[in-house]
């Protein structure tokens, strides 16, 4: 595709391709296509103007002229009728549609005051108000007396006073405000939505009585995909084989995982916890249930920030004390006018709006800096946290591990350990089982499924039957402890001479120590920069957790500056060191990523899971980092704190906005409109004012507020 740099700075590169290249279609086709490059941020393609505008991330790896030239190349090589239709309406598209209602209404509102004689305004007025006072009635009815009747009120009172103006300046400014709050929340909801998408990349299906691995894109209707404990439904589906219990939460609230058989339905995003399915696909990953997840998080109370709770509820308390006063000032005064003024300012409408939007557009930051947010609740959470708790393997240490040795014991060959553990760890997503998997695929040793359905015993390991016999893989203590097989004197010392700070896999077959696969497991390189940032940001204690020994425990935590750990620590000793610390009155996040991290992630006030965790760990955890990089969890961090500090900064200025307002309308300084107007109008502007970009310090790349230029109501243009 030809086009023209119009300005490129790092972090932000915009082109022109030429008025009407493409159409709208076509744009938002463009638009994803190109978000969906690596490092990008967003991208919006304008059809009238044929402009482009790209904002990228980048780090001291990849620095912004690699960027650029990947991002040139890309545009180079783009051809337009190429790229596959996209439905959802693009970012450029409903910040288009947002400027022409908001146009259309301000001129239809100007035309009005200008052209309409004053008896037609007030008819006018009367019949707009039918709506707000429909709204008030369903309130009313539902037993509660809230802003839509204080609304109402100053309506009514406006229309009794022979100020027609005032009542139609009064709903027009609540009607712009509700088209604002509507269009922050479609912008959010589609931000999350593209976040939320299953990442899956590829599943096992069965087809002529043989299992294959192919990738998720390449999934038909009526495929068979098998799906093993701990893993993630990809698709919606019916079973057709297998019985599990399934963990639907997600989709349908249920605390407890239920018992799918044949013919029952199961969908994507809930997860097997026992058991394994056969699942006849019966609407693919982009037509599935996950959108509801979206909508869940939007308007479930239970996923709401509690501070988000706590502004409602101090709303709709004022709205009586709103009635009292007015009630108060004309019974002191005998002026309607004064009553008038106090009527139409209220404190509980900015506040009712400006919170919301200050945490849904945090939410919507957080997707665009590849931090997929759960709820408003786990922001605040995060922000407020006083422990971090960590555990080791895959979380601190690096998200690529690699076997260091293979050592097999008496009776059993190397070849025999690696393929036997490798055969069992492929269907299990975790970081040190994929090192095993590599290690086997780069010796050459197959390890097809010539087992039985391999079995996961949450807390310790694995188990199947390979070549008629019980193999057992995981943890010293499921091996010795669980499986009561004996590890000789001489097996010991050969397991500490070469273990060292490895993390060590023990495998048993038939009841007998067949040997050990080493895993070299270092720290993440900017594990110990997070560590000194997370305390620098107030972090009182910060814990790593292993299923390790007490040596390769204690050498990763004074390497990364941690005081204090528990090694050797077992699932459900996970979960219960999180509560004690909760039990204390303590805020605590906990960020894993294994399958047996999943207790202690369901236990913490806010949990984090890595890019590359386990599908339960995900689905388990609050917040899951998109990118495998541990700086993002100081760029959570600062973002939550920043919208705490919004919200608080929002309340202090609204209280004293509005108290102004009040003493001017009393004063009879200003006029019930004027004092109408700066109340409605600041309501907006603090909606207004809390959809900007979070000026968040970015630990390892650019401000996102740097970076995206918005027009005014957060609408990004290019």
């Amino acid at each position: 595709m030809k086009y023209r740099i119009v300005s490129d700075i790092p972090g932000r590169l915009r082109v022109r391709c030429g008025r009407y290249v493409f159409d709208e279609g076509q744009a938002r086709a463009v638009s994803f296509y190109l978000s969906e490059l690596p490092h990008v941020i967003a991208a919006f393609a304008n059809p009238v103007t044929g402009s482009i505008l790209i904002t990228y991330i980048y780090d001291g790896d990849v620095g912004p002229d690699k960027v650029r030239a990947a991002l040139l190349g890309a545009l180079e090589e783009m051809a337009i009728d190429d790229l596959p239709p996209v439905d959802a309406p693009s970012a450029y598209e409903l910040g288009l549609d947002f400027r022409k209602r908001l146009y259309a209404m301000i001129l239809k509102y100007a035309a009005a005051r200008i052209f309409l004689p004053r008896r037609a305004r007030m008819l006018l007025s009367i019949a707009r108000s039918i709506g707000f006072i429909k709204k008030a009635v369903a309130v009313l009815r539902r037993g509660k007396v809230g802003v839509e009747v204080l609304d109402v009120a100053a309506i009514a009172s406006s229309f009794i006073s022979d100020n027609a103006d005032t009542a139609s300046s009064i709903m027009f400014l609540l009607t712009v405000s509700d088209l604002l709050d509507g269009y922050t929340r479609t912008r959010t909801k589609d931000a999350l939505s593209e976040n939320l998408i299953l990442h899956v990349d590829s599943v096992w299906v069965e087809r002529d009585g043989t299992r294959e691995n192919i990738p998720l894109a390449d999934l038909k209707l009526h495929d068979l995909v098998v799906v093993g404990a701990g893993s993630v439904l990809p698709v919606d589906g019916t079973v057709v084989a297998g019985e599990a219990t399934v963990d639907q939460s997600s989709m349908t609230g249920e605390p407890i995982p239920i018992r799918r058989t044949r013919l029952d339905s199961v969908f994507a995003g809930t997860v097997v916890t026992e058991g394994s399915l056969t699942v006849e696909v019966t609407a693919l990953a982009q037509e599935s249930r996950i959108s509801r997840i979206v909508e869940l998080i939007d308007t479930n109370d239970r996923l709401k920030a509690s501070v988000q709770g706590k502004a409602e509820r101090i709303a709709d308390r004022i709205v009586p004390f709103s009635f009292l006063f007015a009630a108060g000032v004309f019974l002191l005064t005998r002026s309607v006018e004064k009553a008038l003024a106090v009527l139409l300012v209220d404190y509980s409408c900015a506040i009712k709006l400006a919170t919301p939007i200050s945490i849904i557009s945090a939410m919507r930051e957080a997707a665009a800096r590849r931090i997929m947010v759960g709820g408003g609740k786990f922001l605040e959470a995060a922000a407020e946290a006083s422990v971090v708790i960590f555990d080791k393997t895959g979380t601190l240490t690096t998200s690529r591990p690699a076997v260091s040795k293979v050592i097999p014991f008496e009776g059993f060959t190397r070849e025999d350990v690696l393929c036997a553990a490798a055969c069992l760890e492929e269907h299990f997503p975790h970081s040190v089982a994929r090192a095993v998997i590599r290690q086997a695929e780069g010796e050459g040793l197959t390890h097809e499924e010539i087992h039985a359905e391999p079995e996961y015993i949450v807390a310790h390991g694995v188990a199947a039957m390979f070549r008629n016999e019980r193999v057992v893989i995981g943890s010293r203590h499921f091996v010795e402890e669980d499986e009561h097989i004996a590890i000789s004197g001489e097996e010991r010392r050969i397991i500490e001479e070469n273990a060292g700070g490895d993390s060590v896999l023990y495998l048993g077959v038939a009841g007998k120590a067949a040997g050990i696969i080493c895993v070299s497991d270092p720290p993440r390189k900017e594990a110990a920069d997070v560590i000194r940032e997370l305390k620098a940001s107030g972090i009182d204690e910060i814990v790593m957790l292993t299923g390790d020994g007490e040596l390769t425990a204690k050498a990763v935590c004074d390497e990364l500056g941690i005081e204090k750990y528990h090694a050797q620590v077992l699932p459900e000793d996970k979960a219960k060191i999180v509560e004690n610390y909760k039990s204390d009155g303590r805020t605590v996040m906990m960020v894993g990523d294994g399958i047996n991290d999943a207790p202690a992630l369901a236990a913490a006030n806010v949990s984090v899971a890595m890019r590359d965790s386990s599908d339960i760990a995900q689905e388990t955890a609050d917040i899951v980092l998109l990118d495998s990089d541990l700086m993002a969890l100081i760029t959570l961090r600062r973002l939550s704190e920043a919208m705490m500090r919004r919200v608080r900064n929002n309340f202090r200025g609204i209280v004293t906005f509005n108290t102004a307002c009040l003493a001017l309308g009393v004063g009879e300084i200003l006029s019930p409109s004027a004092t109408a107007l700066l109340h409605n109008s600041s309501s907006m502007a603090f909606s207004a004012a809390s959809m900007r970009n979070y000026r968040v310090e970015n630990t390892n790349s650019p401000s996102i507020a740097d970076l995206t230029h918005a027009a005014p109501g957060g609408v990004a243009t290019a």
